[in-house]
Order: C-alpha cells, then structure tokens, then sequence
C-alpha cells in the first residue's frame, strides 16, 4: 500500500515522496501490518516545516508530528516517534505487567499440602 502524502504551501517532490515511503517502509520490521498510512507536510511563517503522520495498525492508531527546520530531519523525527510507538505496540503482548496476570497456583497447592 502506498503512503498518502499532502503538502500544504509546498510541492511534493520524487525525492520527497522517496523519502517518506522508505521510511514508512522500514516501519515494517516490528511485523504490525500498517493499514493506511498518511503524511502532511506544510511550512511554517518561521521558516520551519511541520510534518505530520499517522497509521492505522490493528486495534489503534499510530500519530506523531514534528517541527525542525530541515525538511529531512523533521521526517527522520517522525520516523523515530512513529517507531517508539510501533514498539511499544508490538512489544505489548510480551510485556511483564502482561506476563504477571496470571497469578501462579504454586501458592494454592502449597496450602492444601501444608493442612
């Protein structure tokens, strides 16, 4: 699936569009299937540009923004929260606080042994 891409008082450029879509594309590692991916950039009065992504991931969202006054680097920032999250996501099943519902029945058996 391709990543929807808007630009807001700027022109999507080949290296632009390049860019985004390789790093959408490296997201694919932590194996979550990106649903529908979308990317906004705009320029800000202050010279700044504003970058603005999200996808959806079963059960959630994904959203991250970024503000640098380097077009790539602002894409590199996304990249990096959109990543963090997709951990924290992917990594969700597998955490402790996950692991540790499940009380263990040693507790229950030592007891009926003990009386």
């Amino acid at each position: 699936m391709t990543v929807d891409i808007t630009g807001k008082n700027l022109d999507i450029t080949p290296a632009i569009r390049e860019r985004i879509e390789f790093k959408f594309k490296k997201l694919e590692k932590y194996q979550v299937p990106l649903i529908s991916k979308h990317a906004v950039i705009s320029t800000e009065p202050n010279r700044q540009f504003k970058i603005e992504a999200s996808a959806a991931i079963p059960g959630g969202q994904l959203v991250a923004s970024a503000e640098h006054d380097d077009m790539y680097g602002a894409i590199t920032e996304v990249y990096q929260k959109l990543e963090r999250q997709l951990n924290k996501q992917a990594h969700k099943p597998t955490a402790r606080r996950a692991s540790h519902s499940n009380k263990p029945q040693i507790e229950e058996t030592e007891a009926e042994e003990e009386a």
